[in-house]
């Protein structure tokens, strides 16, 4: 499964001249869903999406907060081009699930989304449409995604996230020192606390360090 994330000041989709869905600040998740894709991808994909810190804190620093942490809204489109694989210099989407299966993973996807974050900030597109997507690109900020390859461990969100989490502490072990490296690990951050109790369904929302 691949995502393309857009961190914007507002998106929209019109479908046939008319707008079904916008929204303003977030992000904008352009979703490709690949022949190989299962549950594990889907969860996994959920998860990175909503804990991806492409925001600001109130302190101005970057890359410290995600939609979630932020409230902002977030707008899914479905986007099968991105498993394009080129012939030449022609498109070929073979890697793509058919649409009669995707549709059905789509809104799973969708469902999934709902119940990890406040179902009223989620908006999607009409699917199967033929559609002008409008973006206000905020950056620009643009992130790619991939979900593991299927059977890998890192396709569980918690394993995933524990990985993350160490990796981090080293590095900030390296770069901080021994005492204020301990002193953070000691404080647990507020937001981390009611980011964990607020999950719900299959998706970990256990917020990276």
């Amino acid at each position: 499964m691949k995502a393309m994330v857009q961190r914007v000041t507002w998106a929209s989709v019109t479908v046939g001249g008319e707008q079904i869905s916008t929204i303003g600040r977030g992000i904008c998740v352009l979703l490709g869903i690949s022949l190989e894709d299962t549950q594990k991808e889907l969860e996994h994909m959920v998860w990175k999406i909503l804990n991806l810190r492409v925001f600001e804190d109130e302190g101005g620093k970057h890359w410290s907060k995600s939609v979630m942490d932020k409230q902002y809204e977030v707008l899914c489109v479905s986007q099968f081009t991105l498993q394009c694989v080129l012939k030449g210099n022609k498109p070929d989407f073979h890697l793509a699930v058919p649409a009669e299966q995707a549709e059905s993973f789509y809104q799973g996807f969708l469902e999934q989304l709902r119940k990890a974050y406040r179902p009223e900030l989620i908006k999607d597109d009409k699917f199967g449409a033929y559609m002008q997507v409008h973006i206000q690109n905020d950056g620009p900020v643009t992130i790619e995604l991939e979900s593991p390859a299927p059977g890998a461990a890192a396709s569980d969100p918690k394993q995933l996230s524990k990985l993350e989490k160490q990796q981090q502490r080293k590095e900030k072990t390296r770069a901080k020192g021994p005492s204020e490296s301990s002193k953070e690990r000691s404080t647990p951050r507020k937001e981390d606390r009611s980011a964990s109790s607020g999950a719900e369904g299959h998706v970990s929302l256990e917020r990276e360090p």
